[in-house]
């Protein structure tokens, strides 16, 4: 389940930078990175497990399958806050910047 939610949170990304490849403002490519290195490491880590014990991959438990789906979108989340604070150091659009100079009148 983690490599599943990490796939299509990867897939999802990577269609929302293709419509906007030309003008990246909002870092789009750098969460796609994110979700793509997340996949290639459960990848990694199923094909380590099928090699090291192949009968009990594919027969996990209700329990075991919850777990992971928990552990995919922790995945995603951290992923996804780690790319707000890049948005919001980067600040794309002069927003933050705008709202923290601000004169008060």
């Amino acid at each position: 389940m983690t490599l599943l939610t990490t796939l299509f949170a990867a897939i999802i990304v990577t269609i929302l930078w293709y419509k906007r490849a030309p003008n990246d403002n909002m870092k789009l490519g750098i969460l796609c990175v994110m979700f793509w290195g997340a996949s290639l490491m459960w990848l990694i880590d199923a094909v380590a497990t099928y090699i090291e014990d192949a009968a009990e991959l594919f027969e996990p438990t209700g329990a075991a399958m919850l777990n992971d789906l928990f552990l995919g979108l922790s995945v995603v989340a951290l992923a996804l806050v780690i790319w707000l604070v890049i948005l919001l150091i980067k600040d794309p659009n002069g927003k933050v910047k705008a709202a923290l100079f601000r004169k008060k009148s």
